[in-house]
């Protein structure tokens, strides 16, 4: 790791652990709420503004970014007196949308989700075990996803507010470190040195497939 690589994983750490505290504090209903229901709007607005990019059309953009800056406008005296309920909505969606994702994939004829990662990973060849593990991994995380969406609706309609933002938005990432770190533990009593593979291993391998499938893409137009 170079030392502008750990600058920039510092500096990353540094923005998310600001924006899961200044998070929670919205969805506690401390501080300023129109400063929390901006924050919390935040990364919805962002998603919209990369899909309507993604259009081709310059004019998508600027009709969409002011149809969404006059919704906005519209709900602003709602939204800022529901920070808590918006940010449920997108933790709660975030976390079905991945057990989903991970779910799916079990079932039919397509492999498992992991397994596909671990393909790529492993330049398209793993073994029986590999391909065994890997399905149970992707088991294990569709559990987990449906298990924080679960709980965290539980939460937000029984406990305090405080207690489910707590939740949401201060032990979500430390809960998904720990998942991972488990899994880490049972790769390697489970798996042969030849089929074990990191998680960086696999990300490398998918932005290279991604890479690839773009520049065919690209080429064909």
């Amino acid at each position: 790791m170079t030392p502008a690589n750990l600058a920039r994983g510092l500096a990353l750490f540094a923005l998310a652990a600001a924006w899961a505290w200044l998070a929670h504090q919205g969805s506690a209903g401390e501080g300023n709420p129109d400063f929390a229901a901006a924050l919390a709007t935040l990364p919805v607005v962002a998603i919209v503004v990369m899909l309507l990019w993604r259009a081709g059309n310059p004019l998508w953009p600027a009709a969409g970014g002011l149809a969404m800056l006059g919704l906005l406008a519209w709900l602003w005296p709602a939204l800022r007196q529901n920070v808590a309920l918006l940010y449920f909505v997108q933790h709660l969606a975030t976390n079905l949308a991945l057990a989903i994702l991970f779910g799916r994939s079990l079932f039919g004829p397509r492999e498992a989700l992991v397994t596909q990662l671990s393909r790529k990973a492993h330049g398209g060849v793993i073994s029986a075990a590999k391909a065994r593990y890997t399905r149970k991994v992707t088991v294990a995380w569709s559990i987990f996803f449906l298990a924080t969406a679960l709980l965290s609706t539980a939460l937000f309609w029984l406990a305090p507010p405080a207690v489910w933002s707590a939740f949401a938005n201060l032990l979500t990432v430390p809960l998904l470190l720990l998942m991972f770190a488990v899994e880490h533990f049972f790769r390697y009593r489970l798996l042969a040195p030849g089929d074990r593979s990191s998680v960086a291993d696999t990300i490398r391998a998918y932005r290279a497939a991604t890479q690839r499938r773009t520049d065919t893409l690209a080429n064909h137009r």
